[in-house]
């Protein structure tokens, strides 16, 4: 690891070169009395915001307790050993929570296709590994959806029991509850064993001689049997549990990713068959949604299942991929079980993203090719802040308060891996403005606090800079936070805790501050683009405000460049943020805790970021 000492902001106070640009304030002006008759700003939206500064901790359940550092790539459980629920403790959850989380997403409960055997501990058995990726398998491909995966639990038998302790025990510590909801697909052994009783399994009751009906629960292929395909060497060298090509489904059914075809190929979700929602896909496409189709009363049936046993909140797998008429009418049934319960949409496509959140009533939506595409290539010198404007500005624009925020989680590269931007400061310019632009969501990916780089081919996943879902694996900078259990940070070397310190000072702002939380934007682009220092392609600044609070945020894209601007806030702008323009105002960094200045006559390190509150002066 580098030494990764962060940047500390660093003020010139030379009265006379800043004079022009001195900010001043008096007596606040209610924000609510700003006019609203004038000309559309463009530095600004009229988006009123919502407070839905949920802070989420993600963790793949199945690594963030193990504590075997032997990590061989395509090792079994044994050898490579395997996270419980029950090593996720209350120690664990309150350092969590320190850090300004308020819920946490358990990725990987529900019970899934794996080359395991637990039939010895009184749980199923292995599944042909010709449709399991991986030794342990895809989180992603369910193969019973009233149960938990046996790996995550000290006794097998007692699985369930485990893990709603988990849910409670998270509960006592402070935090909600996320879980993972698949709709669009499952694992081509699916069978539920544990089923409430008089519940019909998936495909029972299916006409298998049509390709497709309204109330079939899959999409077949009438007289052809699947073909899989070749090369997919789930363990590698080695032959998994029954791996000879040989895997009987007859009649095929459609694969996961919309493949209607008996030979899917090694790149498709071959281990995964699609759920049919009513839509004829081979017809045009035709929707067949009154009567309600089996398959959405199913799916609702599982929800209110683990809404009832107090999970707060689902993200759901590849949201779009599934009718929004659905989601229109599944997620008002929910929250008549629980009204609170969250729903989060993993959401790619910019142009359905209203339809969604407005007919689709999902509470937010992943902001992936928006703020985090845009942030990404900020942060390996590839873009400039343009591509923060066009999110805000255009993309987001009416909604930023429900778009879901972040730099990692489990499908994307690790910030410090060779693949993305090796260095992990990179994240603090970045995970600033994921974190305050607006007032929704941010979440964490763990490991993404310490500098986790993803070295090494752990398998089945290869060295692709992502941490692992498919194999039994060691997470190492994570490993040396846990500590053998304590959870006290006792094996990461200073660097590392300068790191995890930034993530939770700006996390806990973010939870705290009215105006990150609550705040309208005005972005300063425009007020500084004449400046001397300010480079345009590096820096970003923007205000969020209420009537109680202003703050200033000031970010360094740059890794090499020390820059000195002065930030200017025009007259105008003062007076909307309810400043009194002709009067004096100190400024304090709250994320870097520097004393207040009375002026902005800034040094910005290379990959820096501040956030000043702004406060008339007394």
């Amino acid at each position: 690891m580098r030494n990764l000492l962060l940047p500390a902001v660093a003020l010139s106070l030379g009265l006379a070169s800043f004079s022009s640009f001195l900010l001043t304030a008096h007596t606040p002006v209610p924000v609510s009395d700003i006019p609203t008759t004038a000309a559309p700003d463009p530095n600004t939206t009229d988006e009123v915001p919502q407070d839905n500064k949920l802070v989420i901790y993600q963790l793949m359940t199945r690594l963030f307790g193990n504590k075997t550092a032997l990590n061989k790539p395509y090792g079994t459980a044994q050898e490579n050993g395997v996270g419980k629920f029950n090593d996720i403790t209350d120690k664990a959850l309150q350092e969590i929570r320190k850090m300004g989380v308020s819920h946490v997403w358990y990725t990987g409960v529900l019970e899934h296709a794996t080359m395991t055997d637990f039939s010895k501990q009184g749980g199923p058995g292995p599944d042909d590994a010709d449709v399991v990726k991986g030794r342990a398998g895809s989180p992603y491909a369910i193969k019973d959806y009233y149960d938990v995966a046996p790996d995550l639990a000290v006794n097998v038998k007692t699985r369930m029991q485990e893990y709603e302790a988990l849910i409670q025990r998270t509960h006592k510590n402070g935090l909600k509850v996320l879980m993972d909801f698949i709709p669009n697909h499952v694992a081509r052994s699916y069978q539920s064993d544990g089923k409430p009783g008089g519940v019909v399994d998936l495909g029972a009751q299916d006409d298998k001689t049509k390709a497709f009906a309204p109330n079939n629960n899959f999409y077949y292929l009438p007289g052809q049997s699947l073909v899989v395909p070749k090369g997919g060497n789930p363990v590698g060298a080695a032959l998994g549990p029954k791996e000879d090509g040989k895997f009987v489904e007859t009649p095929a059914k459609a694969t996961g990713n919309d493949v209607f075809s008996a030979t899917p190929s090694v790149n498709d979700w071959y281990e995964t068959v699609k759920l049919n929602y009513g839509v004829d896909y081979q017809n045009g496409r035709k929707p067949n949604f009154s009567p309600v189709p089996d398959t959405w009363k199913k799916m609702r049936d599982i929800l209110v299942f683990w809404a009832k046993k107090d999970v707060d909140g689902f993200r759901c797998d590849m949201a779009e991929m599934v009718p929004v008429e659905f989601w229109t009418w599944v997620i008002p049934e929910v929250k008549k079980v629980k009204p609170d319960i969250v729903f989060i949409a993993e959401a790619y496509d910019p142009k359905v993203y209203s339809r969604y959140l407005n007919e689709g009533k999902f509470d937010f939506l992943y902001d992936k090719v928006g703020l985090y595409d845009g942030l990404r290539r900020l942060m390996t010198t590839g873009g400039n802040t343009d591509d923060i404007t066009e999110v805000w500005r255009k993309e987001s624009r009416g909604f930023s308060s429900r778009m879901l925020r972040f730099l990692e989680n489990h499908d994307e590269q690790r910030i410090a891996s060779k693949d993305f931007a090796t260095d992990p400061r990179t994240a603090i310019p970045a995970m600033a403005v994921t974190a305050t632009l607006a007032s929704g969501p941010v979440m964490l990916y763990s490991g993404q606090e310490v500098g986790e780089p993803a070295l090494k081919s752990e398998g089945f996943s290869g060295e692709d800079g992502r941490t692992t879902i498919f194999d039994y694996w060691g997470v190492p900078e994570h490993q040396k936070w846990m500590n053998g259990g304590k959870f006290d940070g006792g094996k990461l070397d200073d660097s590392q805790k300068q790191l995890r310190a930034f993530y939770s000072r700006l996390l806990n702002l973010a939870s705290t501050s009215d105006a990150i939380r609550k705040g309208r934007f005005y972005e300063l682009q425009d007020a500084n683009n004449l400046g001397k220092e300010y480079d345009q392609k590096v820096l970003y600044s923007y205000l969020r405000y209420t009537d109680t609070q202003r703050l200033l945020v000031v970010v360094n894209f740059s890794r090499d460049k020390t820059l000195r601007p002065t930030i200017s806030i025009p007259a105008d702008v003062r007076k909307r943020i309810g400043l009194d323009p002709t009067a004096f105002c100190t400024y304090t960094d709250l994320l870097n805790d520097a004393p207040p200045t009375e002026f902005l006559n800034l040094t910005l390190p290379p990959l820096s970021a501040h956030i000043f509150e702004i406060n008339p002066k007394k």
